[in-house]
């Protein structure tokens, strides 16, 4: 089956108000303009020099978007193009996007990355430590280059579904309780990124509005 194809059967299952974001970390050029050719307009990648060398050779209205664990002294070398970072796990982290995306006069979209799996090596915020940041308006307000469109989340990598559904479901649960609290007055967070090739069909059934989907399209080795 083809890179187009595997899209097109992807979107025919997804509802209209859900984004298909094509993990096309470690794959080449050509396969992402394949995707692009079929549709995708957002790609997500998770390393900067990587993302860096694609944006040059792809057309200029892709939705770039920041996936993976990122340091803080990289922040200045996507600053001037990414549209979203989804793996914002630290307050510096948060502080160093909004500082460099007023050095280029604009505003990056991010996502609070909350730790839901039963694994030590992903990566995220406590349920806990993500209220306690989004709770200070006054701290918040201060960061007039970044807007918190949301919550992102990696469920444990099992084939035990009911563990993967359990997690989902306690991200959506601190989705909508943040959006009812911190951000009842406002027009923006609402983005719930949660579901990869093995487990999107989860995801969406527990609500999420972002899938970020590689190995399916674009082969294995990718999400």
């Amino acid at each position: 089956m083809s890179i187009s194809s595997r899209i097109a059967f992807l979107k025919e299952k997804l509802p209209d108000q859900v984004k298909l974001v094509a993990v096309s970390k470690f794959h080449p050029a050509e396969k992402l303009r394949e995707a692009y050719e079929a549709g995708i307009r957002i790609f997500g990648e998770n390393r900067v020099q990587e993302l860096v060398a694609k944006r040059k050779l792809l057309p200029d209205d892709i939705e770039w978007h920041f996936i993976g664990p990122l340091q803080k002294n990289k922040v200045k070398d996507i600053a001037p193009f990414i549209h979203t970072i989804q793996s914002v796990d630290s307050l510096g982290l948060l502080q160093e996007i909004d500082k460099q995306a007023a050095r280029q006069a604009r505003v990056i979209h991010v996502l609070m990355e909350i730790h839901i799996a039963m694994e030590e090596s992903k990566h995220g915020f406590t349920p806990e430590e993500c209220t306690e940041i989004l709770a200070k308006k006054d701290l918040l307000s201060a960061y007039r280059n970044i807007r918190i469109d949301g919550l992102m989340g990696m469920a444990t990598f099992t084939t035990n579904r009911e563990q993967i559904r359990k997690e989902f479901h306690s991200l959506y649960n601190l989705f909508k309780e943040l959006k009812s609290t911190c951000f009842k007055d406002s027009g923006y967070f609402t983005e719930l990124s949660m579901g990869m090739t093995g487990d999107y069909e989860i995801a969406l059934s527990e609500g999420s509005t972002m899938l970020r989907i590689g190995s399916y399209i674009f082969g294995e080795q990718s999400d």
